[in-house]
């Protein structure tokens, strides 16, 4: 998806690796014996100029990589070893990722991130140099891979040190518009923080994280974010009594993610947290627009800037239902989708328990009476959405109802969430008023056979009707841009991997292409049946998804 469009997520990913055979080099260890690529600058983005300069390239010897941001003001692990065990005083880790000793396979690559994001040429993808540095199987010279130590609250409970257990951070990025961009390799071998069993084989996952593990093909994603740090970065040191060190974090935080906040000013820590909660519950909202459930919303996957980072085992809603869950280890069901907004408060009050060591008592009362004004704050926007959704303009207090009335009659009949906001939008007004629905509007059929349907639509008709200057086709055409046409179903995505399995990755590109557009209709998708009731075999499919 374009950066443009108002999405779920601001994670991107840039490029996924498949392992061609299935046997993984021995983990290698601190400095020295880790190879680079070819001759990259070393110079500061900033001494290069890179607002007027910086174009697409196609050649690495032109472009930066560096860490130097990072490790110039955050301390790194004194202990040279990648071996599992608890770490303190510091923020990262140097380790260096672990290359695949077989031969790699580029899957996919993300057009707009190397080029919009990264300034590098798409043709780049076809080099030696861009596949081991994705692979990693070299890294960019000048930088060093780092892990990121933190905790977190897991399904409730504080879990302790957690940390990049599989993940590597190969550097920052600044591209010529003077965005900062922190690469990431995802499944990239062990750290410090690591968890996940591996051999010199296969890869040990647990797919459904129901404790049933089995051996896979190993897969490195490189992704990219404007920062990877978390709720849990701070409660890992708040929890271990590093107040300075947190001190230290919080202060580059906010001078690198929040120009708002004056960093001169003794409230800088109370803004920063009510910008955070502002923003959460922005995010929220989203999630719940598009019927997205991330599946793992502990405090260790939350990001500090709001975008979502981590998730999975993930889904995108189906059928209505609020009980939806896509991890099928959450026996409680503590992370279904109609919870999410209940959990992110619980994930606020987790980082107001660890700012708590840094904050005055009355910056402590404030951040209460800041935390308490988020249910509002989500509200507010869940309701801007919807009604956004649904072609309404302007306000009504009526339209919480509407909003509310829908969404029952989507549940009680358990219609497609994303296909009956879509085809809301593609209706004419005079199809509606006289119940006339088409066969190709599918899921608004399962919605009318509610002995309410007919009500709802006379109130929704009389709403639309208070648009002032409005146009049934300019509503259409509104509704359109923002209720998408496709969303990654579990269908979808299994069907792609089956077929990835065997080397086919058609199926793959299809998606990737697809998704980018998510709001447009496209031949091809059409063809897929990607905007057709789901096939009779995935009905009972378990969602497998994760980042």
């Amino acid at each position: 998806m374009s950066r443009r469009h108002c999405v779920p997520w601001l994670l991107t990913w840039v490029v996924l690796i498949w392992q061609a055979g299935c046997c993984l080099q021995d983990s290698i260890g601190a400095v020295g014996s880790f190879s680079h690529v070819r001759p990259f600058s070393n110079k500061s983005n900033f001494d290069q100029g890179y607002c007027e300069r910086k174009r697409k390239t196609n050649s690495f010897c032109v472009w930066s990589l560096s860490s130097e941001s990072l490790i110039a003001t955050l301390p790194v692990d004194t202990i040279p070893e990648n071996s599992i065990r608890e770490v303190r005083d510091c923020i990262f880790s140097i380790a260096y990722p672990t290359p695949f000793r077989s031969r790699v396979l580029l899957v996919a690559v993300s057009k707009d991130v190397l080029e919009g994001i990264l300034d590098l040429d798409v043709s780049v993808k076809e080099t030696d140099d861009f596949l081991q540095l994705v692979s990693g199987g070299k890294v960019v010279l000048g930088s060093i891979p780092l892990a990121h130590r933190y905790g977190g609250h897991q399904f409730g409970s504080w879990a302790g040190q957690l940390g990049d257990g599989r993940a590597h951070l190969i550097g920052v990025y600044t591209n010529r518009y003077g965005e900062r961009w922190e690469l990431q390799l995802k499944g990239s071998g062990k750290t410090p923080y690591s968890s996940l069993v591996v051999s010199n084989d296969d890869v040990w996952r647990d797919q459904f994280y129901n404790g049933s593990v089995k051996k896979e093909r190993g897969a490195i994603v490189l992704r990219v974010a404007k920062s990877w740090f978390r709720i849990g970065s701070l409660e890992i040191l708040a929890h271990s009594g590093e107040l300075d060190l947190q001190r230290t974090l919080l202060d580059f935080v906010i001078q690198e993610h929040f120009p708002s906040v004056n960093m001169n000013d003794s409230n800088r820590y109370l803004d920063f947290f009510s910008r955070v909660v502002l923003e959460t519950a922005n995010l929220m909202a989203l999630w719940m627009s598009v019927g997205f459930a991330h599946g793992v919303c502990n405090t260790d996957n939350f990001s500090l800037l709001s975008i979502t980072i981590d998730y999975g085992p993930f889904g995108f809603m189906e059928s209505y239902d609020p009980n939806f869950v896509p991890n099928t280890s959450d026996d409680e069901r503590r992370y279904k989708i109609g919870n999410q907004a209940n959990v992110g408060m619980f994930n606020l009050n987790k980082l107001l328990q660890a700012l708590k060591p840094v904050l005055d008592r009355r910056q402590k009362q404030l951040a209460f009476q800041i935390l308490e004004g988020y249910s509002e704050h989500y509200y507010t926007r869940f309701t801007e959405l919807f009604r956004a959704k649904l072609g309404l303009l302007g306000e009504s207090e009526d339209d919480n109802y509407l909003i509310a009335f829908l969404l029952k009659l989507m549940e009680d009949t358990k219609a497609d969430f994303t296909m009956a906001f879509r085809q809301l939008s593609e209706i004419t007004q005079d199809q509606l008023k006289e119940l006339r629905i088409p066969q190709e509007f599918w899921a608004l059929q399962d919605l009318a056979k509610h002995k309410f349907f007919s009500d709802w639509v006379t109130i929704y008709l009389l709403r639309l009707g208070r648009n002032m200057g409005d146009s049934d086709s300019t509503r259409r055409k509104r509704m359109t841009a923002i209720n998408p046409r496709y969303v990654l179903r579990n269908w979808m995505a299994e069907s792609a991997v089956r077929k990835a399995k065997m080397n086919d990755f058609s199926e793959v590109h299809l998606l990737q292409e697809v998704l980018q557009h998510p709001f447009q209709r496209q031949a091809a998708a059409e063809k897929a049946g990607y905007s057709l009731r789901p096939p009779s075999w995935a009905k009972d499919l378990k969602v497998s998804c994760s980042s």
